[in-house]
């Protein structure tokens, strides 16, 4: 009985790709609907933020809402850069640079977020005592939303470049398995050899008489 083939295992890691694709992308314009918020006038969790990006809130002014909107172009870039890697439009991208960027965003972000989130929790802990003043508020937000969501993000990014082919290649189909035999001297496959039915000739004897019958 001739079993049935198993799926690839490359299946499984790319279903883990493009999920993670579309988790880069999800975290990307939900993060970019936030600086759009700031550039078009809001501040709420501007003081989360803390630093010269509340400062600048406060200030107003042409430069706060410029931030913001590039802040907000760079956050769509990046979400379709992780939808191109999966959708069938980003066949108009050549797949290494796809790959380039890819590579690029996720350092940047894992190192970037890694970091301020350690640093943050560092400050937290006690471990670290930086001079003068520690708007801890912010720091609170900066560990556990803002720049973890970079790190979240830049982790997203690992996973489409690595466990998928970008979803654009589809799997090869299974290799069927070949049931002739194989000249043992040269490897090749050698036709199989099927029966051939021949009439047969029956024989009936009675005494003194012969009959023949097919």
């Amino acid at each position: 009985m001739e079993r049935t083939p198993s799926p690839p295992a490359s299946s499984g890691w790319s279903a883990v790709g493009t999920a993670a694709a579309y988790a880069a992308a999800i975290v990307a314009f939900a993060y970019a609907l936030v600086s759009l918020y700031w550039a078009v006038g809001g501040h709420g969790l501007v003081s989360t933020v803390g630093g010269y990006v509340a400062q600048f809130a406060r200030r107003g002014g042409a430069v706060p809402v410029l931030v913001a909107l590039a802040a907000t172009a760079a956050k769509v870039a990046g979400g379709l850069l992780a939808l191109a890697l999966v959708r069938p439009w980003g066949r108009v991208v050549p797949r290494r640079w796809l790959l380039l960027g890819s590579t690029g965003a996720s350092a940047l972000l894992v190192a970037y977020g890694g970091l301020n989130v350690l640093a943050a929790a560092l400050v937290l802990s006690g471990v670290i005592h930086p001079a003068g003043s520690v708007d801890r508020t912010a720091l609170r937000w900066h560990a556990g939303v803002w720049d973890l969501w970079f790190l979240v993000w830049g982790s997203c990014w690992r996973w489409p470049r690595s466990a998928t082919g970008g979803g654009r290649h589809a799997a090869a189909p299974p290799h069927r398995r070949d049931h002739r035999t194989r000249d043992e001297s040269s490897g090749r496959p050698r036709p199989q050899a099927h029966p051939i039915r021949l009439p047969v000739l029956t024989l009936r004897w009675t005494p003194g008489t012969t009959n023949a019958g097919s």
